[in-house]
C-alpha cells in the first residue's frame, strides 16, 4: 500500500464533494478493490470516509471533519517530503508548490524539527554533474499536453543521429535511471512509443486536442531478457576506473591484480553500446577474455587510430 497513493486520496477528497471508486481506480492505475482497501485504511487512520451508493455516488470525507495532523507519522510525511522536493528540482508548477505546502501543513509545531532532520537525511538531485541538458521546458509543455489533451509536434533524433518529423498524443512522462522520456502514441508510427526527451529538439504544443485512447505503459524492466544475451567478460582496469567500472557492475566482481590494476569480471551484451562502453575507459582498461572481443575492440581501435591517421 503506497503512502504516496493514500495521502494523494485524501487531497482529493478535501478538494471534490464526492467522487467515485472507479475514478479513483483510473486515476491511480489500480483496481477499484485497491482502492475499497485504501479507504478502509484512511478510516482506520481516523479520517471518517463515508460511503454512498447508487447514481452520483461515492466517497466523501464527512462535513466539517478536520484532519487531525497526528494521523501522519515523522516517517510517512518526511518520506512525502523528500520524493516531492526531489521532482521540485526538475518540474516547477503552481501544484507541485501547493503539494509541498499542504503536507508541511500536516507538520506538528512541536515535530517540525524533527522531520527536517529525517527529511535532510536523504537528499535525490536529478540533474547530472556535468554536461547536462536543460529538459525542465519541454517536461512543462508536455505536462501541459497530458492535461489538456493537446497534440505535440517536433523533430526526433534516432541513435544514429538521423531526424524525421513527429506529431503524438501525450499519454505518461517517464524518469528511468537519469533520463526523462514522455510514453506517447506516435502518429508516424500508428503506434506507442517511447521518446527520450535527449533527442527531441523543436518541441511545440498544437491547438488539436486528441481523444485519449486505451493507454499501454511502457516495458521499462528487461531483467529477464538481459539474462538471455549478457555474457560476462574478464577485463584488466586500473584503479583510477574503478569508480566508472562500479557503474556497470558490483564491488563483488573486482579482485585486486597488483597495487595500481583490478581485474574484473565485467557483464556485457556485443552491441556498439557497451564496446563504446569499454572504448571509454581508454588506456585504463584492457579486455583479457573472450578472444573475440578482444580482437573486436583491437579493430574498432585501428579504425580510429587510421581516422587520425588520415
Amino acid at each position: 500500500m503506497k503512502v504516496s497513493r493514500l495521502v494523494s486520496i485524501i487531497m482529493i477528497l478535501l478538494d471534490k464533494e464526492r467522487i467515485g471508486a472507479q475514478e479513483l481506480a483510473n486515476m491511480f492505475e489500480v483496481s477499484t478493490r485497491t482502492i475499497y482497501r485504501d479507504i478502509d485504511a484512511i478510516n482506520m487512520a481516523g479520517i471518517p470516509i463515508r460511503s454512498t451508493s447508487g447514481v452520483g455516488g461515492g466517497f466523501e470525507i464527512m462535513k466539517n471533519y478536520k484532519i487531525d495532523r497526528n494521523v501522519f507519522s515523522t516517517t510517512d510525511i518526511s518520506t512525502i517530503l523528500t520524493g516531492l522536493s526531489s521532482l521540485s528540482n526538475m518540474i516547477q508548477s503552481d501544484e507541485l508548490v501547493n503539494a509541498l505546502a499542504k503536507v508541511k501543513s500536516f507538520i506538528p509545531v512541536d515535530r517540525v524539527d524533527e522531520i527536517k532532520l529525517k527529511t535532510d537525511q536523504i537528499h535525490i538531485d536529478l540533474s547530472q554533474w556535468i554536461g547536462y541538458r536543460n529538459v525542465q521546458p519541454y517536461l512543462e509543455i508536455i505536462k501541459i499536453a497530458l492535461q489538456e489533451n493537446k497534440l505535440l509536434s517536433f523533430e526526433y533524433a534516432d541513435r544514429h543521429g538521423n531526424k524525421t518529423e513527429r506529431e503524438a498524443e501525450a499519454h505518461q512522462i517517464v524518469l528511468k535511471g537519469n533520463h526523462w522520456y514522455f510514453q506517447g502514441y506516435c502518429y508516424k508510427r500508428n503506434d506507442f512509443r517511447l521518446f527520450k526527451l535527449a533527442r527531441i529538439s523543436n518541441l511545440k504544443l498544437e491547438k488539436i486536442f486528441f481523444t485519449p485512447r486505451d493507454y499501454q505503459k511502457p516495458i521499462l524492466d528487461f531483467t529477464d531478457s538481459l539474462a538471455t544475451i549478457q555474457i560476462k567478460i574478464k577485463l584488466r582496469i586500473h584503479k583510477s576506473v574503478m569508480d566508472r567500472a562500479l557503474d556497470y557492475c558490483m564491488y563483488e566482481h573486482f579482485s585486486p591484480d597488483g597495487d595500481e590494476y583490478y581485474i574484473v569480471t565485467f557483464p556485457f551484451i556485443e552491441n556498439e553500446y557497451y564496446y563504446n562502453i569499454l572504448l571509454s575507459f581508454g588506456d585504463k582498461c584492457e579486455c583479457l577474455e573472450p578472444l573475440h572481443i578482444r580482437t573486436e575492440l583491437k579493430r574498432k581501435i585501428y579504425d580510429i587510430a587510421n581516422l587520425y591517421e588520415n
